[in-house]
């Protein structure tokens, strides 16, 4: 039970630390995953109005 402990530590730290190093880009991101969220909503309503055809 220790070593999963000790495990579950290290892993916290590695994500601590990519937490870190994408906090400069944070703001890059956002903008991107707001394109693709209004992409993917635009791509649904598109396909839901396109009627079925055999």
């Amino acid at each position: 039970m220790l070593y999963i402990s000790y495990g579950s530590v290290c892993e916290l730290e590695t994500q601590i630390l990519l937490a870190g190093d994408l906090k400069s880009e944070l703001g890059i991101l956002k903008k991107d995953i707001a394109e693709i969220e209004r992409m993917l909503r635009a791509l649904i309503k598109s396909l839901e109005n396109k009627p079925l055809t055999p």
